[in-house]
């Protein structure tokens, strides 16, 4: 495969593209990502489908300007789909005629596989391995079953917001909007089930940026950002029957003013349909699913067990000492099996990522280096983890070898304080230890004296005993130095 890839996507409303470059086999991360609103489909929906001759012109003007983007980041290989809008388009042969003119093979999917690709993406690049992805464009919408870490199911609906839009809601008809969905809804299938949705594309993007200025998130984050269903239903609802012009006024951006309403329609009764009861939010969609296919196209469409491709990307291009990074791990998980507290299990994977990479910052500046450290984990390792998982990872690299203040910021998406306290000192131990001339000679024993735990640690050196007299020690453990 191709070192950095770009991958376009042509839907009814907007025209995206996303750049991926590879650092290792699996390891990638995203160069670059640009859209335009072509709205492609204006118009057609009251023309039998038939693509207008101004918006394909759009159109076309901007997948140029793509072209020569992805010629700028020296893309080697150009995907290229389009979805409802060109498959449904008595004239897109026309349209793909005109494509191939600027030098752009487009390949229409059809709605199987434009749900087959969002559900690739969220099932590898989110953190959980089951539920239902719903995803609304502009002319359909794609659902995909996930079970066992599998796509089971897969279905797509004539239902879009630019297709509500010019049939219903700029006729002022929400009646006829809303007996048109749940006429399509009905095409479900009955095992259709689950309380975890996985809402991808622009409708559940903008939901979720709404509600995270309505409750004041204190995280800058889309993806995997969750919420309960039901507290916000009765926002949905006021959504789709307000207004237009009203609808600034609960954070909705100007761009999304004319399609919100039908999206937002769609999404609260699927979602009723669904027996949803938490909804998490993807920042990832077709384009990902189109990358993944094509760099997992050996493995199933899936990554190995345990394997975050963000973390192998940070390693890659972060890391500048792998034999140290390696060492400091394996000490953190030897002292954690040794002590062999239960209460740690839940934060096992977390701290083990935060000894690889609590030297990352070194990359930027190597005295403040935990600083910098943090901002790139918490910002860089995006995928298949909560934000809670990523917050306390980059908690972790932040206060390493140094005492976490009591007025911790974001400390509600934390663990509890005591909890907090122990993995930083356990990780700041490894980290520490990492430095022994010879660690695998280190001898590291526990010993459970009723209120403490005794550490007891023979023949460190000079230097690093020197340093591990400095080290913030919680209350229930104590250091023996021997």
């Amino acid at each position: 495969m191709a070192k950095i890839t770009a991958v376009i996507d042509i839907g009814s409303n907007s025209a995206r593209m996303a750049i991926f470059e590879k650092t290792s086999h699996f390891g990638f991360h995203l160069l670059y990502e640009t859209k335009s609103k072509v709205r492609i489909s204006e118009s057609s929906y009251q023309n039998q489908g038939y693509l207008q001759e101004i918006p394909m012109q759009r159109a076309i003007n901007a997948l140029s300007d793509f072209l020569f983007i992805a010629k700028i980041h020296k893309a080697r290989k150009i995907l290229c789909v389009a979805t409802s809008a060109l498959r449904d388009a008595p004239n897109k042969a026309y349209f793909l005629a005109l494509a191939r003119k600027i030098g752009l093979n487009i390949k229409i999917i059809d709605g199987d596989k434009e749900a087959y690709y969002g559900a690739l993406a969220a099932l590898n690049l989110l953190p959980y391995q089951e539920g239902i992805t719903i995803d609304i464009g502009g002319g359909s919408t794609e659902c995909a079953l996930i079970q066992n870490n599998k796509i089971i199911d897969k279905i797509s609906l004539n239902l879009g917001t630019i297709r509500l839009k010019e049939l219903f809601f700029d006729k002022s008809d929400y009646k006829g909007a809303r007996e048109f969905v749940l006429e399509h809804l009905s095409k479900l299938p009955k095992h259709f089930k689950h309380k975890r949705i996985f809402g991808i594309g622009g409708t559940a993007r903008a939901l979720s940026k709404s509600i995270q200025k309505q409750i004041n998130y204190p995280l800058d984050t889309l993806h995997a950002f969750e919420y309960n269903f039901d507290t916000y239903q009765d926002f949905f609802k006021t959504l789709y029957t307000s207004n237009q012009k009203d609808l600034l006024k609960y954070n909705i951006k100007e761009d999304r003013l004319d399609s919100i309403q039908g999206g937002a329609l769609i999404f609260h009764l699927a979602l009723e349909n669904f027996g949803a009861e938490c909804v998490v939010t993807s920042g990832v969609g077709v384009r990902e699913g189109v990358f993944l296919h094509d760099l997992l196209r050996h493995n199933n469409g899936i990554f190995p067990p345990n394997f975050n491709p963000s973390l192998r990307s940070i390693k890659d291009r972060f890391i500048n000492n792998p034999h140290k990074s390696k060492t400091t791990k394996i000490l953190l998980s030897r002292l954690i099996k040794t002590l062999n507290y239960e209460y740690l299990e839940p934060f096992y994977k977390h701290i083990l990522i935060a000894a690889e990479l609590c030297d990352i910052g070194i990359a930027l500046n190597f005295y403040e280096k935990n600083h910098h450290g943090s901002y790139f984990v918490f910002n860089t390792l995006n995928y298949a983890l909560t934000h809670k998982d990523r917050l306390l990872i980059a908690t972790l690299i932040k206060f390493n070898n140094k005492k976490i203040p009591q007025n911790l910021e974001f400390k509600e998406l934390l663990p509890p304080f005591e909890t907090l306290n122990i993995l930083n000192f356990l990780l700041s131990l490894s980290d520490i230890l990492s430095y022994h001339k010879n660690p695998k000679t280190l001898e590291i024993s526990c010993k459970d004296c009723g209120f403490e735990t005794i550490i007891t640690l023979k023949n460190p050196t000079h230097t690093l005993e020197e340093k591990l007299k400095k080290l913030s020690i919680p209350n229930l453990f104590k250091l023996d130095i021997c």
